[in-house]
């Protein structure tokens, strides 16, 4: 299901754009790649990843914070659920 796309990325963006947190690309040299001020609902990602560190960094993201996918749209709830269940088999 993960593909490694500037197309799968887009989608993933627009998921977390449905949500309350806002992301952003900044320069940084963040430990993990990324910084998540869960106080503010902003996620700040290495601007200097590949697409596919983006998107590694972003799925880790859709893992640990909380979302409200009530206010997704049907197709990214669907997106979410299916990426949840990718979790469960790795």
């Amino acid at each position: 299901m993960i593909k490694y796309t500037n197309q799968f990325l887009v989608k993933l963006e627009e998921m977390i754009a449905e949500s309350d947190y806002f992301l952003r690309y900044e320069k940084g040299n963040f430990k993990s790649g990324y910084c998540l001020l869960h106080d503010q609902k902003i996620i700040i990602v290495n601007k200097f990843f590949t697409t596919e560190g983006k998107i590694n960094i972003l799925l880790e993201i859709l893992r640990t914070a909380t979302l409200d996918i009530s206010k997704f749209s049907e197709k990214n709830r669907k997106l979410y659920e299916e990426l949840s269940q990718e979790e469960v088999k790795l």
